[in-house]
């Protein structure tokens, strides 16, 4: 009687290192297989590189414009020191703003805007920008 349950205790024993070895075999496989491939995880990253680059551009420009360079020279702000500070921003923050200007840059060629609102929307969004950073 005695051996019988030695017998068994064993095989029990066998079968749970057995189930152990195999779990830790998938689990061990699980955790080598990235979540995310290399290439999708490239694209990614090359995409948000270019919308960072794309919404830079777009505040760029709209900053650069000679109506803006005269509104924010007439609002005392350096509109160098605003173009630099555009770098600084979070791509959501940058997003944001370059939407905006977007926007006024449209509402002004389709003829909803007046020049004296666009220089209120190009100062407001360089307030923006040198606020934001400053808050950084």
């Amino acid at each position: 009687m005695h051996s019988h349950i030695r017998q068994s205790a064993r095989l029990l024993t066998a079968a749970v290192l057995a189930a152990l070895m195999g779990y830790t075999k998938t689990a061990r496989a699980q955790a080598t297989q990235p979540l995310v491939s290399p290439q999708e995880l490239h694209n990614a990253t090359q995409g948000a590189t270019q919308t960072r680059l794309q919404d830079q551009k777009t505040l760029r420009d709209f900053l650069s414009s000679p109506e803006a360079q005269k509104a924010l020279q007439s609002a005392h702000m350096n509109p160098e020191q605003v173009q630099n500070a555009t770098a600084s921003l979070s791509d959501h923050e940058l997003s944001q703003l370059a939407a905006r200007a977007r926007n006024a840059q449209s509402d002004f060629a389709a003829g909803s805007l007046n020049d004296h609102d666009l220089l209120i929307i190009l100062i407001a969004i360089a307030a923006l920008i040198l606020i934001i950073v400053a808050v950084h």
